[in-house]
C-alpha cells in the first residue's frame, strides 16, 4: 500500500499521535500468514492492466472512470476477469473504464438517504468504520472533503479499495486494514465519523458509541445507520441464533432506544434522519456476488418476516453531535 502522502497529511494535526502505531497496525492486517487468500488477491493488483483516466466521476451512482479511448472487448474482457478476481464484491456499484461491476449493495440508495441530511463535507476530515471496499468513502471525496480515511478489518476489501484506486489515483481516499479498536483512545481527530451497518455486530453496543465519540472532534457529527425494531424506547432485540442468516447480530434496538442510547453516551443534538425497510433491489445476488443474498434471507411465503420468524430487516439513520 501506497502510504507515505497519508503520513504527511497526518503530521502536524491531531492524527499524529496515531503514526506511532499504524505502520505496525497496518502490516498487521495484511499478513499473508494470517490470510491464506491474500497473496492470490495482491497478485490480482499486480496484473491489473494500465489504463488512463480521462474522467473521474464520484457523484454519480456508480463511481465512474471513462478511458482516454475506449478499449476493446479483448481488452474489457481482460479487465473484467482480473476485477472478478476478488470476488465477491458487495459495495458499489462500479463502472471501470467500461466495466461494469455490479455489487451486491447498491449503495448508492444508502447515500441517497444520508448525504442531504449531514453536515457539508468540504475540506473536513473523515473516518469510515466498517468501510467495505469503500465506495462511500469515494462518494464522501465526491462531497468535497479533504481526507477520508476507512477501516475495515477484512483484506479482501481492502484489496478491492486498492483495485478502484488504482485506476482513480486520489491520495486523499484510504482504506485501511484495522477494527475501530486501532484508533488511539481520545484521538479526538475527525470532523464526522461514519458507522454504516457495524453497530448491531458488535457485543458491546453502548462501548462502540463511546469510540465513535473519541474519534470525532467537539462538534463534530457522527452519522451513524444500523438495524432497527419497530416499538417504544424500551424495546430491543437480541436474537437468539440468527438474524437474517446472519450469525453475528446482537443488539436491534428500536430508534427510540437508539436515540436515548446516544443521549445517554453523552451526543447532543440527536436526530433521526431515516427508517427504511430493506429491499430486494437494494440487496441482491448478482454476477459480481453470486452467494445468497437478501430475498434468500426471508421468509419465502412472509416478505415481512426473516427466515428464522423475525421482522424484515428494517435500517435507520442518525445523525449526532459530539460535546
Amino acid at each position: 500500500m501506497k502510504l507515505n502522502r497519508l503520513f504527511e497529511l497526518m503530521r502536524g494535526t491531531e492524527l499524529e499521535l496515531w503514526l506511532e502505531t499504524l505502520d505496525e497496525q497496518i502490516q498487521k492486517g495484511l499478513c499473508n500468514d494470517t490470510y491464506g487468500k491474500l497473496p492470490g488477491w495482491k497478485n490480482a493488483l499486480k496484473s491489473l492492466p494500465e489504463f488512463k483516466p480521462a474522467q473521474v466521476d464520484l457523484n454519480a451512482s456508480h463511481i465512474t472512470v471513462k478511458p482516454e479511448k475506449p478499449l476493446s472487448n479483448e481488452e474489457k474482457l481482460d479487465l473484467k476477469n482480473t476485477l472478478k478476481q476478488l470476488m465477491p464484491w458487495r459495495k458499489g456499484p462500479f463502472h471501470l473504464h467500461g466495466v461494469e461491476i455490479d455489487t451486491e449493495w447498491r449503495s448508492d440508495l444508502k447515500w441517497q438517504r444520508i448525504s442531504s441530511a449531514i453536515k457539508p463535507l468540504k475540506g473536513k476530515t473523515i473516518l469510515d468504520v466498517g468501510c467495505g471496499n469503500g465506495y462511500h468513502g469515494w462518494r464522501m471525496r465526491g462531497m468535497g472533503a479533504e481526507l477520508v480515511i476507512g477501516i475495515d478489518p477484512s483484506p479482501l476489501f481492502v484489496m478491492q479499495f486498492q483495485a478502484v484506486q488504482h485506476y482513480i489515483n486520489d491520495d486523499h481516499v484510504y482504506v485501511l486494514p484495522l477494527g475501530i479498536e486501532a484508533v488511539p483512545d481520545n484521538l479526538r481527530a475527525f470532523d464526522t465519523v461514519f458507522s454504516m451497518g457495524v453497530f448491531y455486530h458488535r457485543k458491546s453496543p453502548i462501548d462502540h458509541l463511546y469510540q465513535l465519540k473519541q474519534c470525532l472532534k467537539p462538534g463534530g457529527e457522527l452519522v451513524l445507520e444500523t438495524l432497527v425494531i419497530s416499538g417504544d424506547e424500551f424495546q430491543v432485540l437480541l436474537p437468539e441464533d440468527r438474524y437474517a442468516q446472519m450469525r453475528n447480530v446482537w443488539f436491534l434496538p428500536s430508534s427510540k432506544a437508539m436515540i436515548k442510547w446516544l443521549q445517554r453516551c453523552g451526543f447532543k443534538n440527536v436526530k433521526l434522519v431515516d427508517e427504511s425497510y430493506t429491499s430486494t433491489e437494494e440487496q441482491r445476488s448478482t454476477e459480481w456476488m453470486q452467494f445468497h443474498s437478501l430475498k434468500d434471507f426471508l421468509d419465502p411465503h412472509d416478505g415481512s418476516k426473516t427466515i428464522e420468524g423475525y421482522s424484515a430487516p428494517l435500517r435507520a439513520i442518525f445523525t449526532a453531535e459530539a460535546p
